[in-house]
């Protein structure tokens, strides 16, 4: 029982720290183009100021796209992390997963190779898929 408790604990702790992390990245990194949170309906409203789309439809979108016939979220996840941890350094109009009004207001975003590690894309690409699990751009 006590072993079963501690790797609970150790799992959770590293999960956590690891999104955290990934919320320390976004701040870095991110934040000064894509606001955390916004509602659809503020997103529109205020296209004009936007830098970026907000990380809740970035996170939508992509989850809306990168799907396989497998079940397994862990497998979706994964693909999605995949994605992100390619797009942060290799931003490509033709593999990229904005709406169309998206792309023409915004344009692809640049390229951080250079600016950003190996590790720092890994915790942003998981942070940005766990963040906005369960919670819809509306």
């Amino acid at each position: 029982m006590f072993i079963k408790t501690l790797s609970l604990f150790v799992c959770a702790t590293v999960l956590f720290a690891n999104n955290e992390d990934g919320y320390k990245v976004y701040k870095e990194k991110c934040a000064s183009c894509h606001v955390e949170v916004m509602s659809k309906t503020d997103a529109l409203q205020n296209l004009k100021n936007l830098k970026a789309p907000p990380m809740i439809e970035v996170s939508a979108r992509l989850k809306e796209n990168i799907t396989t016939t497998d079940d397994e979220d862990d497998v979706n996840r994964h693909l999605f992390i995949l994605f992100v941890k390619d797009y942060i350094i290799n931003p490509r109009l033709d593999n990229s997963m904005c709406h169309s009004g998206a792309l023409e207001r915004f344009g692809t975003m640049p390229s951080l190779k250079g600016k950003i590690s190996d590790q720092e894309r890994q915790a942003i690409a998981e942070w940005l898929y766990d963040r906005y699990e369960g919670v819809a751009f509306e």
